[in-house]
């Protein structure tokens, strides 16, 4: 079971490079980011027409997740992180796949920091690390995929020093998500490839994917049951030179299937 994350940076712009995507990799399961569509501007008819069935929560011009299934219809379990009924953002959407549960995020960026914005990230990285707690209570397999605006350690960034005052790179940013891992998760990429250099974003600007001067801010995180399933995982890197491309490459692991 192939199981992706793609901030798409915008779904209208970037849908020939998606419908490409997964024509080309055929990922059973995407999680995508960043729709920057509201709900019914989504474009249903053209993902179930390349063979994915698909739950969305969009938002107009910001933020929005979505969920696709290879040859199946996600069965949604939630569509909003709980614990602030008066965030409107949609930021967090989960799903029933395969025996699989699935919760796609795109977490706060909280730039400028200090600020309104960075204490809205650390409240919302409180709240994922409480639902996430409970899902590990739940004994399921769980895959918490997204873009997580943190950049975990000084190997995920070309030049760390020119981050240490960004939101993605802070200490409270990277302490907080340091402890959810904690709790139990496994970061897949890491596991995989614990001392490589694998970025998961380039910024268009400064000729930055060109040069490799990225970023490791896409995650999958594996819960126990699911951890031991873990056989691979990568990043489609050359997704991100295409033509009109968006600003991140999907990310991806391979399961196996659960032999109970």
């Amino acid at each position: 079971m192939k199981i992706a994350t793609y901030n798409v940076n915008g779904i209208g712009a970037r849908l020939p490079a998606l419908i490409r995507w997964l024509a080309e990799f055929k990922p059973d399961v995407a999680c995508l980011q960043e729709l920057k569509a509201p709900q019914e501007k989504f474009p249903e008819a053209a993902i179930r027409e390349a063979g994915y069935g698909v739950i969305w929560h969009g938002q107009k011009s910001w933020n929005g997740v979505a969920i696709l299934a290879r040859g199946a219809d996600p069965v949604e379990s939630r569509r909003a992180l709980p614990g602030d009924p008066e965030d409107l953002h949609s930021r967090y959407i989960e799903a029933l796949i395969n025996g699989v549960r699935v919760g796609c995020l795109y977490l706060p960026n909280g730039n400028p920091a200090p600020g309104p914005k960075f204490d809205y990230k650390l409240r919302w990285l409180e709240r994922l690390t409480k639902h996430a707690q409970e899902l590990l209570a739940t004994a399921e397999p769980v895959v918490l995929a997204g873009d997580y605006n943190v950049i975990p350690t000084e190997i995920d960034v070309y030049k760390p020093e020119h981050w240490v005052k960004d939101a993605l790179f802070l200490p409270e940013v990277r302490s907080a998500f340091a402890n959810l891992v904690a709790m139990g998760w496994t970061d897949s990429l890491r596991k995989l490839h614990p001392d490589e250099r694998i970025y998961t974003f380039w910024d268009y600007f400064r000729n930055n994917y060109a040069r490799d001067a990225g970023l490791r801010i896409d995650h999958l995180l594996l819960s126990p049951p699911a951890a031991p399933r873990l056989v691979s995982a990568g990043v489609d890197r050359e997704v991100r030179g295409w033509e009109k491309a968006s600003d991140h490459a999907p990310t991806w692991i391979v399961i196996e299937d659960d032999s109970r």
